[in-house]
């Protein structure tokens, strides 16, 4: 897949306009509603022997338009996003800087600079997508300023059990921490990436060594507690426990980011430095603080046990 990456204004001249047929979106998660627009794009596309893209936006609108206290986080941070959309067979993602500027084109103005000067012939987008100054250009005003330069189609949200399938309620399912039910929206696990790097190693002082994950992106982090967790380093898979928190017994302050540490099953080797994949399997129970070492091992033994046993149900990828 080609990334093109642009920013308002750019140089029309030096990049191809081609018959394409777009799917539009932010994505965040690339989740089913997502692959669902997009695959009509990709279909499109070889039905008619055309390009097919994805055009997304980075960084996310709100991070420029709101004054936000807190920087945003997300299910599938741009390198994530973009691995996923190859994964689709998408052609070609055009990558748009969201800054002040392009947020001031109106409705037309983005239309013509960033559709059809790139050869847009059909356009796919779900039916609330909006576009242009304010927002006030939306699938109904877009046969209009198309002009008959391109068609297109508004995709009807995509539901699971009466549920909308949307990035909304994906971050529902991960701050409630109920991951195992993310999969029926996502379509996989949900899945972060990190490097493991030196923790307080307290752990193997007690009998469960833990890997300390610094996440690479700024990832949606699962709600506090202990997890069912599969880890890929390089090339294998591995089982394990994870805690997602602030580790009250041994620490009253609480940092803005919680620790990330993972107790892997079966496994003694050095993996400093590594790059990891986490996928989130399961929650177990909430964080709490324990009175003393003795009542944490208990409850770790116990973790380990519901691990093992929901492991041996589970086939590595």
């Amino acid at each position: 897949m080609q990334t093109i990456y642009l920013s308002h204004p750019f140089d029309h001249s030096s990049l191809s306009s081609e018959p394409t047929v777009f799917a539009l979106g932010y994505f965040d998660g690339v989740h089913k509603g997502h692959q669902y627009v997009i695959k009509q794009a990709v279909d499109y596309a070889n039905e008619n022997n055309m390009t097919s893209a994805v055009m997304t936006f980075h960084p996310h609108p709100k991070e420029v338009l709101q004054q936000l206290k807190q920087p945003m986080r997300f299910l599938t941070p741009l390198p994530d996003k973009l691995a996923k959309l190859a994964e689709l067979g998408v052609d070609r993602t055009y990558v748009v800087e969201f800054n002040q500027s392009f947020a001031d084109l109106l409705p037309k103005e983005f239309v013509h600079q960033y559709l059809i000067s790139l050869g847009a012939r059909h356009v796919v987008a779900g039916f609330d997508f909006s576009y242009g100054k304010w927002g006030k250009g939306t699938m109904e005003t877009l046969p209009q300023h198309a002009e008959d330069a391109f068609s297109q189609t508004s995709v009807s949200k995509v539901e699971k059990e009466g549920i909308k399938v949307s990035s909304t309620a994906l971050r529902a399912l991960l701050q409630e921490g109920r991951v195992e039910d993310v999969p029926e929206l996502l379509g996989s696990y949900y899945q972060v990436q990190g490097t493991v790097e030196d923790g307080e190693k307290r752990g193997r002082t007690i009998g469960f060594p833990t890997a300390n994950i610094k996440l690479s992106q700024r990832y949606l982090i699962p709600k506090l507690g202990v997890y069912v967790v599969e880890v890929k380093i390089g090339s294998s898979s591995y089982m394990g426990m994870c805690n997602v928190g602030y580790k009250p017994t041994f620490h009253n302050e609480r940092p803005d980011v919680p620790n990330i540490e993972v107790h892997l099953l079966d496994f003694d080797k050095q993996i400093y430095g590594e790059t990891v994949h986490i996928s989130w399997l399961l929650r177990i129970r909430d964080e709490k603080r324990f009175n003393g070492i003795d009542e944490l091992k208990e409850q770790l033994a116990l973790d380990k046990q519901q691990t093992e046993t929901f492991a041996k149900g589970h086939k590595l990828d």
